[in-house]
């Protein structure tokens, strides 16, 4: 049995893992025997057999595409992830059991109160997408008295697509989200197809990809005069949130 301890990051592809490097060097720089690996799963149904081959697996966090897939297989769910919908961090319990959390929506909160600062809140939002990320960020919008409108590339129930958006939409949705993997490293100059025409200095325009920062969906807002920011803090908010909850469940 090894007397180290294990982590690490759950999703289908994590080439490049802003988590991995996260907590390879808290661990060096603290001193913490601990390891932190990168789990790549072709279905979220191996996950079982990675836990059981995994010794010392403290917890895990997770990443597109298995926020809301991976739910069926924990024994248990912390009320931040009943809230949400999504999980994003789950820890091994004693006797092997998984409990998922989000700390994507505290997480997200945060980093947009900053953003936004003394500013008046705006009342709406579009949120770019309809995976488990986004509705993390539908929490914190609500807990903010913000209402959100979700846009996707098909039209359905509390969604409207792209094509359908109009000027008129986007300039009173003073708060633009994109949770969508539009613009990540390599596919850098790739942005959400929204009339950018009608995004201006009252907009506060967030993209939840980190890498590479600022991403092109950012760079078309900020020549409109819209305050933006990338995902990079929340990442470092949501992996210090993570490191605390697997501390209090060991």
């Amino acid at each position: 049995m090894t007397n180290r301890q294990l982590y690490g990051l759950v999703g289908r592809t994590l080439g490049h893992s802003f988590s991995r490097s996260y907590f390879t060097e808290k661990f060096e720089r603290e001193a913490i025997k601990a390891d932190y690996i990168n789990f790549e799963l072709p279905e979220i149904e191996d996950l079982p057999g990675l836990v059981a081959s995994s010794p010392g697996l403290c917890g895990f966090n997770v990443t597109i595409p298995y926020k809301q897939e991976i739910i069926p297989l924990l024994d248990e769910l912390d009320a931040s992830a009943l809230m949400v919908g999504a999980v994003n961090l789950v820890s091994v319990l004693p006797g092997g059991r998984l409990k998922g959390y989000n700390t994507d929506a505290a997480a997200f909160g945060e980093s947009l109160r900053r953003l936004i600062g003394d500013r008046p809140v705006p009342e709406q939002a579009l949120v770019l997408g309809t995976g488990g990320a986004s509705l993390a960020v539908k929490a914190a919008l609500d807990e903010m008295g913000v209402h959100t409108q979700f846009v996707s590339r098909n039209e359905g129930e509390g969604r409207v697509c792209y094509s359908r958006l109009t000027n008129d939409i986007v300039a009173r949705c003073g708060i633009i989200v994109n949770t969508t993997p539009l613009g990540m490293w390599p596919n850098t100059e790739d942005a959400p197809a929204i009339p950018y025409d009608a995004v201006g200095p009252s907009h506060v325009c967030f993209d939840l990809v980190y890498n590479p920062e600022p991403t092109l969906f950012m760079r078309l807002a900020a020549s409109r005069g819209a305050a933006v920011r990338g995902g990079l803090e929340m990442l470092r908010l949501q992996a210090d949130a993570s490191w605390r909850i697997w501390q209090e469940n060991r």
